[in-house]
C-alpha cells in the first residue's frame, strides 16, 4: 500500500485537522507516515500545504515529487490549481468550490472551475454550503475529508474513530457535527461520480 496526498488551502481552513485525522488512522493501522507542512506566513489567509506520504513499507522522503501525488485535497479552488503539477495521471483532485478571496487579482470563479474540470479525475464540492446545510459551518474541512475518503485506501470506520479521538476533548456535540460532515462529504462524492 502506498498513498501520496497533498492537502492544500489557506490558513484557518482546517488543513492541519484533516492531516491529524488521517495521521491518527495511519498510525492506528500500523502503516508508515511521513508528513511535511508549509504554513503561509503562519497567519490566517496564508498558503497552507501538507504532504502526507503513507505506505506499508518504510518511506525515505517526506516530499512528494511532481507528477506523483495520488490525491490532492484542497479546501480552496485556486490553491488546488497550484498543486495540479504534482498530481499523477491517475490521481484524484478533490476540491472545494468556495473561493477564499484574499488577494485583489483573485481569478473569476468560472475560470477556476473550468481549469479544475480539465483534470480527468476530479470532484468539485460545495463544502461550505454542505457544512452550513447540516448546521455545522465550521466543519467544511471534514466535509472535504469525507469526499476524499474513498481515495485514501483507509477504512471509513477508522476515519470515524479518528474524528472521535481528535475532537473528543471538545465535547460530544463537536464530535457528532464532524461525523455528520464526514458522512455528508462522502455522500456528495458518491453522487458526483454516479
Amino acid at each position: 500500500m502506498k498513498r501520496d496526498i497533498i492537502l492544500a488551502g489557506v490558513g484557518g481552513q482546517g488543513i492541519l485537522s484533516i492531516a491529524t485525522v488521517i495521521g491518527f488512522v495511519v498510525v492506528d493501522q500500523g502503516l508508515y507516515l511521513k508528513q511535511a507542512e508549509v504554513h503561509g506566513m503562519s497567519q490566517r489567509g496564508g498558503d497552507v500545504q501538507s504532504n502526507l506520504r503513507i505506505s506499508s513499507d518504510p518511506i525515505y522522503s517526506d516530499l512528494i515529487p511532481a507528477g506523483q501525488a495520488d490525491l490532492i485535497i484542497s479546501v480552496e479552488p485556486m490553491e488546488s490549481l497550484r498543486y495540479i503539477p504534482f498530481l499523477s495521471r491517475t490521481g484524484w483532485l478533490i476540491t472545494s468550490t468556495a473561493p477564499y478571496v484574499n488577494i485583489t487579482d483573485y481569478p473569476e470563479n468560472d475560470v477556476l472551475m473550468n481549469e479544475i474540470r480539465k483534470v480527468k479525475n476530479h470532484i468539485a464540492i460545495p463544502a461550505d454550503t454542505i457544512a452550513k446545510e447540516i448546521g455545522s459551518p465550521r466543519s467544511s474541512n471534514i466535509v472535504m475529508l469525507g469526499a476524499a475518503s474513498a481515495y485514501l485506501d483507509l477504512p471509513f470506520e477508522k476515519l470515524e474513530e479518528g474524528i472521535q479521538k481528535i475532537f473528543g476533548k471538545k465535547g460530544e456535540k463537536i464530535v457528532e457535527s464532524n461525523l455528520k460532515a464526514l458522512h455528508a462529504g462522502r455522500d456528495f462524492a458518491k453522487s458526483y461520480i454516479a
